[in-house]
């Protein structure tokens, strides 16, 4: 499979079988990954891959803590803007909505809404997660790199057979996972990822949202040439 074939391909997936992903294969994905570019080379990221009895103790503890203490739980840092705006307060709706129309949740249903947002915390059943960690002395520089190496592992693992979902929904829980995994306090997580094979049987694996056009985000300046 080349780059562009597993650039169209990935899509994040929210439900996966129950088929084991080995030790080898995860090892080989983030072989490949460490190769992304980072500015001179400093490499920041810290990764801690969960399977089996750790797995499900985060499971276990973060599924009660989104649910019942919510409000114990602020996030290190804000993935999304304070204030929305259009057009990414429209393209947000319009993914948000046609995921869950998808899913046959309408407008209003709080308790199907709730349900559906705490499969993030059980990896929508993947059988490996990852968590992704940064010293909180980089700055933005090397928040550009994380994103860089979070796409290499989702693209090696599309080009595997595997699916992934990377999840910032974990971020706000980074006390409990910090706790588990034995992450320092002078880091902080980014977020999570699901990784394993994606149930083929899954309608909501078909949810595709709508990507802009090329020339809405492009703008040209050739010589000789108008924009």
């Amino acid at each position: 499979m080349n780059v562009e074939t597993a650039l169209r391909q990935r899509s994040s997936i929210r439900a996966f079988s129950q088929t084991p992903v080995a030790r080898e294969l995860v090892e080989s994905i983030l072989d490949a990954a460490r190769f992304s570019p980072s500015g001179s080379n400093i490499q920041p990221w810290h990764v801690h891959v969960v399977s089996g009895d750790s797995r499900a103790q985060i499971v276990r503890e973060v599924r009660h803590a989104a649910q019942f203490e919510r409000d114990q739980h602020p996030p290190a840092y804000n993935y999304y803007p304070p204030q929305w705006r259009d057009p990414y307060l429209a393209r947000r709706r319009a993914c948000g909505w046609g995921l869950y129309s998808l899913l046959g949740i309408t407008k209003g249903d709080r308790v199907r809404g709730l349900q559906q947002e705490l499969r993030n915390f059980d990896f929508f059943d993947a059988p490996v997660g990852l968590f992704f960690f940064i010293d909180d002395d980089i700055p933005y520089g090397g928040w550009l790199d994380y994103g860089m190496f979070l796409q290499s592992i989702m693209l090696a693992a599309q080009s595997k057979g595997l699916a992934t979902c990377p999840q910032a929904a974990w971020a706000p829980f980074h006390r409990i996972i910090r706790r588990v995994v034995g992450a320092p306090d002078s880091q902080t997580l980014i977020c999570g990822l699901a990784l394993g094979y994606a149930d083929s049987t899954a309608e909501v694996n078909s949810y595709r949202p709508q990507r802009v056009d090329t020339g809405e985000f492009t703008t040209w300046h050739l010589s000789g040439e108008g924009n």
